[in-house]
């Protein structure tokens, strides 16, 4: 397939360290991760078989390109197998999405991550190599629900069937009370990843850190000690 590749001047924000990502698909899902991506100063192709969509993003994007992304050897003109990432975001065409992920596997791609559209495609992708899928509907769907159930989860992030990640408000039950004296991990078992006051955010924060009320508390653990955590630690 013939393709064309718009080429900028790349502008980048100061970052620690700059990855390359390729992005295929350029809907809603694919079209937010490149234009974030890129703000943050990583380098990023955006690849999309749609010439309008690769006009659209091609400012969002370190390069844009009119490519059929089941195409192997149009990925192997991009040199896709040289992006650390690859995020197929191809929207309700499945077979497209199955057969990019075959393709950029057997390419060697080392982190293909996908998005699926249902559970069926799910399996299929899982099955072909891929190193991580993402449902973004069900996902926002479980983060939402969270929200609306207490009003002391700000975010959440489901890690596995059994483990997730939360971000909690600190109430005045625990205002001015160091983590030795809430011994969280002895009493619910979990952990403090970081506490964010304002701008400011400990990671890693050492037993003698004072919690004030309105901090946001990180915190990993099992869904059931979290719950626990909530109802009755914080």
């Amino acid at each position: 397939m013939v393709f064309f590749i718009w080429r900028k001047k790349e502008k980048f924000a100061v970052v620690d360290k700059k990855k390359q990502f390729a992005v295929i698909g350029l809907g809603r899902f694919g079209g937010s991760v490149c234009k974030e991506l890129y703000r943050m100063g990583h380098q990023v192709l955006a690849i999309d078989i749609r010439d309008h969509k690769v006009n659209e993003f091609a400012q969002f994007s370190t390069h844009a390109v009119i490519a059929d992304s089941t195409d192997e050897k149009a990925l192997q003109s991009l040199g896709i197998r040289n992006f650390e990432y690859v995020i197929v975001a191809i929207g309700d065409n499945i077979q497209s999405s199955i057969l990019t992920t075959l393709v950029l596997k057997e390419m060697k791609v080392p982190n293909v991550w996908v998005k699926a559209q249902n559970i069926y495609h799910h399996k299929v992708v899982e099955k072909i190599g891929a190193d991580r899928i993402i449902h973004p509907e069900h996902d926002m769907g479980v983060r939402i629900a969270q929200h609306l159930t207490s009003e002391k989860i700000v975010d959440y992030i489901e890690l596995s069937n059994e483990y997730s990640i939360v971000e909690l408000l600190a109430t005045n039950k625990v205002h001015n009370k160091s983590l030795i004296d809430l011994n969280i991990r002895a009493n619910y078992g979990c952990t403090i990843l970081a506490i964010k006051r304002g701008e400011d955010v400990n990671v890693s924060p050492m037993p003698e850190e004072v919690i004030l009320e309105k901090d946001l508390l990180i915190v990993i653990g099992h869904k059931n000690d979290l719950k626990r955590f909530e109802d009755e630690g914080i």
